[in-house]
């Protein structure tokens, strides 16, 4: 959600405060702010973008070598001016960043006001910074005990960074459940909510648990927990590589990204999959093997795009490695009362690995006794430190808020999973799986032709830009594929589109169909080919505009369809990550031809830290 950046060192910081945020702008861009401690503690925010909040104070003289900023996504209160962020205390000697939510805001609220505290913005954030400074007033303490004990009486998640004007040479930041890493450099260092801001000025990071509380000065760093117990901080080496945050000539994060899919998902596989001798290896599962051989159940939990991809890999773990899957949406696990034991896995999905409602999922079903993997792009993100194992996607960092390479890049993990897990069990002939690697090793090349049709597929998009409704259909595994196609289309051309099994149109959604209707069907020559064929015919005699996602050289669908996209020919457990390729394009091309910020939709943010 919202996108943190702290510094302080000998540089002036407001230069990589700002540009901290631009590159953290994707978690959150309906308002910004800086705050400065030269001989005061200054603050500048501004309602709207990064770009914004810039334009609000060049003419300024910005100085300081000690500071934080912050682009928000609101929770508490309306896009403005006043609930930008920093807040500020009452006395204006003390300010905070946050992400996250305090659950507990409005009690803290009430005894507050008793106490005389004013309040300026309608944010909860507003109420912790009152808090601690209502507790230094009380008990005369300074401000790193001040924070921790305000800490012992919140309930909810954040990540925050408080500084005082009366202790300049101190930045104090503290995490529950939402992330926060710090980077080391000589003599100075740096905060964000992860590490894109941080890659630029030094490798070497550490990223914050729950309840840890980090005391930074400018050649020290101390790190506590919110009992006041000092912790050993573990310092991580970062991959991250600075050209790999830049659009690298393509107009938009989102059309870099699509493009990259050959080479992420060449990425995942690397050093997993030996085709010759149908063998998949992944060292992060090593030890559950023989766990996995004798699992019971798998659960997946995840949310939006990974929910979808969870989709894709109930198709494939129960055809090929013939264990029973459950998906789940995270959000609604967490608050029933699931049948788990200590025989079932719970797989969690999630890009960023900070996914609130699936961390909480996770939570619940370590509780009761279940083992627990993850699957996430991000080293070093909480899910990959609360699981027992797991796998990472390596797809690199997407900035785009609508995922793209992040979908195929976790369809490629679930894909190896199920046949790792076939390997384990016999379930599957070694011929069958050399045939099945073989293929899924030429997946990016055939990415790569696939992507050669995106002049076409902008050709269809002109035609449909104007529609208000979109339907997407597909049986099997392309099912998912078709809420995938559906949800990019909503998220970011704010055109309503829905996702449907294609034998389920008749069920209802066949009623939505007239001339106006555009229905793209994943209509590949796989098992259910006949069948949508039938489907398309119910749509055209409904006069219904269909497009249709074809393999290559097929001629009775073109017969019908008003519009085809061809992919290329793959065996249907990889169709996925093929036929969702001409959907992203689809979405993109029309939500720039509505005028649309593909990179930053509206209202949606990159990581969902909050509930």
């Amino acid at each position: 959600m919202c996108g943190i950046v702290g510094y302080i060192g000998n540089r002036d910081a407001y230069p990589i405060l700002i540009k901290g945020l631009h590159r953290l702008e994707y978690r959150g861009y309906d308002s910004a702010g800086v705050a400065l401690l030269d001989q005061d503690l200054k603050v500048y925010k501004k309602a709207g973008k990064v770009s914004g909040l810039e334009n609000f104070v060049k003419d300024i003289p910005l100085k300081g070598t000690a500071g934080m900023g912050h682009t928000r996504w609101a929770t508490h209160g309306a896009p403005s001016d006043r609930n930008s962020h920093p807040h500020s205390s009452g006395n204006r000697k003390l300010t905070i960043i946050h992400n996250g939510i305090i659950e507990n805001y409005a009690t803290l609220k009430e005894a507050l006001i008793e106490k005389g505290h004013e309040f300026k913005s309608d944010t909860d954030t507003e109420v912790l910074i009152h808090l601690v400074e209502n507790i230094q007033e009380e008990t005369k303490l300074g401000l790193k005990e001040a924070v921790r004990i305000a800490l012992t009486q919140v309930i909810g998640a954040y990540a925050i960074v408080i500084m005082s004007s009366e202790e300049p040479d101190l930045l104090i930041a503290a995490r529950k459940g939402s992330p926060m890493v710090i980077g080391v450099g000589k003599g100075e260092y740096f905060i964000a909510s992860d590490a894109t801001p941080i890659v630029e000025y030094t490798k070497n990071v550490i990223y914050l648990n729950d309840n840890e509380i980090a005391i930074i000065s400018r050649n020290n760093l101390l790190i506590k927990s919110i009992d006041n117990v000092v912790q050993t901080p573990y310092v991580h080496e970062l991959e991250l590589k600075l050209e790999m945050l830049e659009k690298g000539g393509f107009d938009h994060f989102m059309m870099k990204e699509i493009y990259e899919q050959p080479r992420s998902i060449r990425d995942c596989m690397r050093g997993r999959i030996y085709p010759q001798q149908g063998r998949v290896q992944l060292g992060g599962l090593k030890e559950y093997a023989e766990k996995l051989k004798n699992i019971d159940r798998i659960i997946i939990v995840a949310c939006g795009t990974s929910w979808h991809a969870g989709l894709v890999g109930e198709y494939l773990i129960e055809e090929y490695g013939r264990v029973p899957v459950e998906v789940e949406y995270a959000s609604e696990f967490r608050y029933r009362n699931p049948i788990i034991s200590e025989k079932d896995l719970v797989i969690a999905i999630s890009q960023s690995g900070e996914t609130a409602d699936t961390m909480a999922a996770l939570e619940l079903a370590k509780d009761k006794g279940a083992t627990i993997f993850g699957i996430c792009n991000v080293v070093g993100a909480s899910i990959p430190r609360i699981t027992d194992a797991g796998v990472y996607t390596h797809a690199g960092p997407e900035i785009g808020v609508a995922s793209t390479k992040a979908f195929t890049a976790q369809v490629t993990v679930l894909t190896l999973i199920a046949l790792y897990i076939a390997q384990i069990k016999g379930t599957v002939s070694q011929s069958k799986l050399i045939t099945l690697l073989t293929e899924l090793n030429e997946i990016p090349d055939l990415i790569e032709q696939a992507l050669k049709h995106n002049e076409e597929i902008k050709t269809i998009a002109a035609k449909f830009k104007d529609a208000r409704n979109f339907l997407f259909l597909g049986r099997g595994s392309a099912f998912p594929v078709a809420l995938e196609g559906a949800l990019k289309l909503k998220e970011i051309s704010y055109i309503h589109a829905e996702g449907y099994p294609a034998a389920e149109m008749k069920h209802g959604p066949i009623a939505l169909i007239d001339e106006e209707m555009p229905v793209v069907f994943i209509a590949t020559k796989h098992s259910s080919y006949e069948k949508v064929i039938s489907n398309i015919q119910e749509v055209k005699a409904r006069r219904g505009q269909v497009i249709a996602i074809v393999t290559e050289g097929d001629t009775e669908v073109k017969k019908m369809a008003d519009y085809v996209i061809e992919i290329p020919q793959t065996d249907e457990a990889f169709l996925p990550l093929l036929a969702t390729i001409p959907l992203q394009l689809l979405a993109y091309h029309i939500a720039l031809m509505r005028g649309c910020n593909v990179d930053q939709p509206r209202n949606l943010a990159k990581s969902v830290t909050v509930e």
